[in-house]
């Protein structure tokens, strides 16, 4: 068994106050025995309000959350994946970039999330990622003391070619964090991380937002640990039910995934169709 922690969080619009809340995630992961924590996307800054968010955005060798995350896995020694921080890129545009750093605080890999949020909600609300995100374009897995894990972020988890590649890898772990809307996250959250866990033969961990943010969105919650066969080991709860901010710990076992490929073997079956 090793152990994984999920932090939970209510990220606000002040990255400094972000980074700290992150700090003290991985000195309690760490006392709790965790290999690694993984963390939700834009846990570094989360502001809708783009122009404001444009003063505090800033270039990977200049962004503080990153540095002073760095920091706290190499003191504490212990393994983190950022889920993403909104990344100033050389061309003005930005990207929501994932992160693992290993214990020494080195980085070991990095994904820019593929699949832009442009959606407009029943509730009112409007999305468009793409007017100032750019889309990554290269499927990253990575080896860590969890075993191979594959990187997707959020909307990702809605576009299933994705996951095959992470499949095709045998990736271990998977990791899906989120800001996942209320709306959709009661419709598809647990439904499609469970799915998701269950094509790869995978664990699949999901640190997520959730609450009331500074900016005035709402979040789902429910950062999830799911285990190869799609079973839930770990749901933090969402704002519906009580849960809030916090680390979450699930141990994970590498005998259940070759178990489940064992008995189910939709890696070793399947077959590419032709168009």
């Amino acid at each position: 068994m090793i152990r994984a922690a999920l932090f939970q969080m209510t990220t606000g619009i002040d990255p400094q106050a972000n980074a700290a809340a992150i700090v003290d995630a991985v000195a309690a992961a760490r006392a709790g025995g965790a290999a690694m924590l993984f963390t939700p996307e834009m846990s570094g800054l989360l502001d809708r309000k783009r122009e404001r968010a444009r003063e505090a955005i800033r270039s990977e060798a200049d962004d503080p959350v990153l540095a002073a995350v760095r920091d706290a896995a190499r003191r504490e020694g212990i393994w983190v994946h950022i889920g993403s921080l909104a990344i100033a890129r050389e061309d003005g545009k930005w990207a929501n970039r994932a992160f693992v750093i290993d214990d020494a605080g080195e980085i070991r890999a990095r994904y820019d999330k593929m699949h832009m949020f442009d959606v407009d909600l029943s509730t009112g609300e409007s999305w468009r990622e793409s007017n100032a995100y750019v889309a990554g374009d290269e499927v990253v897995t990575v080896e860590t003391p969890l075993g191979r894990l594959g990187l997707a972020i959020c909307y990702d988890v809605r576009f299933p070619a994705l996951f095959e590649a992470l499949g095709r890898a045998h990736c271990d772990v998977i990791a899906i964090p989120a800001a996942f809307t209320v709306p959709t996250g009661k419709a598809h959250w647990h439904l499609m991380q469970r799915a998701r866990a269950v094509e790869a033969s995978a664990y699949v961990l999901s640190a997520a937002q959730c609450g009331r943010h500074d900016d005035g969105r709402e979040t789902y919650g429910h950062s999830l640990a799911i285990d190869p066969w799609g079973e839930v080991l770990l749901d933090m709860g969402g704002a519906d039910d009580g849960g809030t901010s916090g680390v979450g710990f699930v141990d994970l076992d590498a005998a259940r995934i070759a178990e489940v490929r064992g008995q189910l073997p939709s890696l070793a079956n399947r077959r590419t169709i032709a168009k």
